[in-house]
């Protein structure tokens, strides 16, 4: 499920700001909840890691190695988001190591902040084609 509208800023390795626009269609507004629709809070953990993701990829990257979401640490949701509100999320990387990587990420609306958390990351190598199909 891709969470995130548009990348505004990248920096491979570094840095990523992605916007999510969140509409009434949005399918989880269905059951979440009837008369009064909130964005889950999961799902706004999802959109940071996404953008978490781009920001720890360094270039070229994205061909052998990705990043899977593993943990989430210190997560604290500060506000409800609703239909017509724009997330803006900001991820930062905090370290990166052998496997593991950590990310510090900033969800807000009108610059308020929604949501934070520190997320981790851990690596792994993408299967060859040619070996999945076999």
């Amino acid at each position: 499920m891709l969470m995130v509208d548009r990348v505004v800023e990248l920096e491979p390795g570094k840095r990523a700001v992605g916007i999510k626009c969140v509409s009434i269609n949005e399918p989880f507004f269905d059951g979440h909840y009837p008369g009064r629709p909130i964005m889950p809070g999961v799902l706004i953990l999802e959109a940071m890691a996404q953008v978490g993701g781009l920001a720890l990829a360094p270039e070229g990257s994205a061909e052998t190695m990705v990043p899977l979401f593993a943990a989430v640490e210190k997560a604290k949701f500060r506000r409800l988001v609703v239909p017509g509100d724009q997330l803006r999320i900001v991820s930062e990387v905090v370290r990166t190591r052998a496997t593991m990587s950590k990310i510090q990420s900033v969800a807000t609306v009108d610059e308020n902040v929604v949501a934070e958390g520190e997320l981790m990351f851990t690596w792994t190598e993408l299967a060859d084609s040619n070996q999945a199909a076999g």
